[in-house]
């Protein structure tokens, strides 16, 4: 099995476990608005089972990035929403609609198109530490000004989710190869301190999509879906050496694939994958009597 290839697998079942913690997040932000909300998730079991899988998608993304590029890993990511609507369409009772099906189609044309033309050799360019230190010093001040007070809290935590995401990604592209490195040592300070610097982007990640999942699932999962590998390609392809194949003819694939890609997402995420089902309408309990009418109201 080819390097690519097993970036993919591992990818793929990443993002099923994405999925699976994204529903449960989402049902469990809708029943713990306010201020209190998050310190009652912490006695919640289902909170915590979020958290594993999203631990367990995590360090499946992990060992992806040491086998595949970011341009490739990273645009995987968008088949989390691909698993999440029918996860939440069997949750709310409903069967998956044409327009979801549709936005699935879309993905999954568009991901195939950018891996054909991303694929490549399993990476072996990192991070130097004053290239860290300026990346993440830069997500910091932007995720800063998108997580401040103020309207659309919803989605502007969902871009600064993305971004964490995704720069958490590349910082653990270069700790994966740094330490799997044999001619380098496994513990230097400089991959201890950038191991430090993608759990502090991986928990943010974590808390600021907690937070947009409030308003609904749909379209902060979209925000966060998109935002995430832009960020990580940017980084990928400006600082890492990641290169796409097939020239001139290759970037129009790799942009007509991204297109077809968001516009599939933008579509899955109108379906909104944590909507209910409105609850049945109350009928009377034939063991419960009705009030009596005033007599003088009955002669009328």
């Amino acid at each position: 099995m080819s390097a690519t290839v097993l970036a993919v697998v591992l990818s793929l079942v990443s993002a099923v476990a994405y999925a699976a913690a994204a529903v449960a997040q989402e049902r469990l932000a809708a029943r713990t608005a306010g201020a209190a909300g998050g310190l009652r998730l912490l006695g919640s079991a289902a909170w915590w089972v979020s958290v594993a899988l999203n631990a367990c998608g995590a360090l499946l993304h992990v060992v992806a990035l040491r086998y595949g590029p970011l341009t490739v890993v990273q645009p995987l990511g968008a088949l989390t929403l691909v698993a999440a609507v029918p996860m939440g369409a069997r949750l709310a009772g409903r069967r998956v609609s044409a327009v979801e099906w549709r936005g699935t189609a879309l993905t999954l044309a568009g991901l195939g198109a950018l891996l054909v033309t991303a694929s490549g050799p399993a990476p072996d360019d990192m991070l130097g530490g004053t290239e860290a230190l300026v990346v993440a010093g830069s997500a910091v001040v932007l995720i800063g000004a998108l997580a401040r007070p103020g309207a659309r809290p919803g989605l502007r935590h969902a871009t600064a989710s993305g971004v964490a995401s995704g720069v958490g990604s590349a910082l653990t592209q270069t700790v994966t190869v740094a330490a799997t490195d044999a001619t380098g040592p496994l513990l230097s300070g400089q991959v201890v301190g950038v191991a430090l610097l993608v759990a502090a982007f991986a928990t943010g990640g974590l808390l600021l999509s907690q937070t947009a999942y409030r308003g609904g699932l749909g379209a902060p999962l979209a925000v966060v879906t998109l935002s995430n590998p832009v960020v990580a390609a940017v980084i990928g392809l400006c600082l890492l050496g990641e290169r796409l194949r097939g020239g001139p003819v290759g970037v129009l694939a790799a942009l007509a694939g991204a297109l077809l890609a968001s516009r599939g997402v933008v579509l899955l995420s109108r379906a909104a994958p944590g909507d209910r089902p409105a609850p049945p309408p109350a009928t009377p309990d034939p063991q419960v009597p009705r009030p009596r009418r005033p007599e003088h109201l009955t002669r009328l």
